[in-house]
This record gives structure tokens, C-alpha cells and sequence, in this order.
């Protein structure tokens, strides 16, 4: 563990620890690292530097417009190597709010996120991605003769 001082005036100071503890941080370590992973991860999402990344996509869109939630569905399973998981939930009479969970190529993630956030009727659409390493595993289960192959991702920092 490295430890490192910084200086800050005495507003910025009390203005940070006001955040923290509104955020729930026990300390200012804290609060730093969790800054600074959030930085890091940003700046690889940036320079195109992290190739693999889990995403949540979060989406309105009306389904009584014509043939949307088809649409939607078939660019879903479209993208079935992408699509972990989905949530819908029906806001009122005619909206609805369904969110994706993602995991694969950042550049495959964000195509696919931004296409369906292109589609008419699809609103407030917003892309959560975090870099992630990822590699293949294969698990040789007790009852099973052959190796399974299946995706592991992992966080840096």
C-alpha cells in the first residue's frame, strides 16, 4: 500500500468531507480511491484502452408505438452474446423502463447500446460501462467428462 498527502484549503476541505459523509465513506481514503478508480476507468473507456467492459443499459420507451418492443426484442437476441440479463417495468399506461446488463467488446457494447438508443420512441437512454479483464475458463465439474468453457471478468484496482 502506498500513502500519499495532498493539500487542500480548508472550503474544499470541509466540502469534501461533507460529500463523503453524505456518501457513506468511513474516511477520506476511502472516498479518494473510489475517486480515483472512477477517473482511471473513464480515462481507459476514453483512449479506447479497455477492450472488455459490463455495462447497464437503461431505457424508456412507449409500448404502444408501432412494433418498438418487437424491435427491441429482436436487437436483443441480435445481440444474445452480449445480453446477460434484462429487466422491464411498467411506469404508467404506456411506458415502460427495461434494463440491460452487458458484458463483451467495450466497441460491440457501446454499438449495441447506441443502436438501440437510436430506435424512435426509445427515450432517456443512458450506458453505465465499466473496463473489466476478461478471459476464458474451463471448469471440469465431478459428473461432467468434458470442460466447460464460459467468460470470467474481473476489475482492475
Amino acid at each position: 500500500m502506498e500513502r500519499f498527502t495532498i493539500s487542500l484549503s480548508s472550503t474544499l476541505a470541509d466540502e469534501f468531507d461533507e460529500l463523503i459523509r453524505k456518501k457513506g465513506y468511513q474516511n477520506r481514503s476511502e472516498a479518494v480511491r473510489d475517486i480515483l478508480r472512477d477517473l482511471l476507468s473513464s480515462e481507459r473507456l476514453q483512449r479506447n484502452e479497455a477492450p472488455y467492459c459490463v455495462a447497464a443499459l437503461s431505457y424508456v420507451y412507449n409500448h404502444h408505438a408501432r412494433d418498438l418492443a418487437e424491435r427491441l426484442t429482436s436487437l436483443q437476441h441480435e445481440h444474445h452474446h452480449l445480453v446477460l440479463s434484462s429487466m422491464h417495468v411498467h411506469l404508467d399506461h404506456s411506458d415502460c423502463l427495461e434494463t440491460l446488463m452487458l458484458r463483451g467488446a467495450t466497441r460491440e457494447v457501446t454499438a449495441f447500446a447506441n443502436m438501440l438508443m437510436a430506435e424512435s420512441q426509445v427515450r432517456h437512454g443512458r450506458l453505465n460501462l465499466v473496463p473489466v479483464e476478461m478471459h476464458d475458463h474451463h471448469d471440469r465439474q465431478l459428473h461432467h467428462e468434458h470442460a466447460q468453457p464460459h467468460p470470467h471478468s474481473s476489475t482492475k484496482n
